[in-house]
């Protein structure tokens, strides 16, 4: 008996090893890393990533579940800001400067949509664009499932750029976010993806 205790302990170390290798290699190099240098770097047998891990999904979710409250966190100051067109305006960089930092991020993000997993998430992305519509600032036919493609291009930018101008995602943002202010807006007869789509586009691997 005691030496469960003991035990359990080496388990929660290689745990946190095996996170924080993934974590810097996927920062350096994005989500293709071969699992066995994400355990050679932690010190442990690819065994016991796997014991830990048994899929590669299981471990992007445990580098990312911290960047889930990170983005969660910003739509909340963004929703703080007085003007709705400067509290959307602030969530899309942010979330950009997130994607850029972080090769391993901006992949993760590339196949999937920040926070749209979480019921908190999707409420204060909701709540982000429709105010921002609403006040007129925003044009009339975004809706939230088109933030998608806002952020897969933005994601798609920075892989590309990254490393000849690593601030390049700025300017392509920047004519994003004019296409997208009302006053710019020309009727557009093709409808929206519905949320299922959507849904399952993100479920695509």
């Amino acid at each position: 008996m005691s030496s469960t205790p003991a035990l359990r302990r080496d388990a929660l170390r290689n745990r946190e090893r095996l996170v924080g290798a993934a974590r810097e290699l996927f920062a350096e190099r994005g989500l293709d890393v071969p699992l066995e240098e994400v355990a050679r770097r932690a010190g442990v047998s690819i065994g016991t990533l796997y014991n830990r891990f048994p899929a590669r999904a299981d471990l992007v979710t445990a580098v990312f579940a911290d960047r889930e409250e990170t983005v969660l966190r910003l739509a909340e100051s963004a929703l703080a800001i007085d003007d709705p067109w400067a509290g959307f305006v602030h969530f899309v960089e942010q979330i950009c400067r997130l994607l850029a930092a972080d090769r391993g991020y901006n992949d993760h993000c590339s196949r999937s949509l920040p926070a749209a997993g979480t019921d908190r998430g999707y409420e204060l992305m909701t709540r982000l664009v429709d105010r921002a519509r609403e006040t007129g600032a925003l044009r009339a036919d975004f809706v939230l499932a088109d933030m998608a493609f806002v952020i897969w291009s933005l994601t798609r930018t920075i892989e590309l750029t990254a490393p000849v101008r690593p601030d390049a995602w700025r300017r392509h943002l920047a004519f994003l976010l004019d296409g997208l202010r009302a006053a710019a807006a020309h009727s557009n007869d093709v409808p929206p993806l519905a949320e299922a789509e959507v849904a399952a586009l993100i479920a695509t691997p």
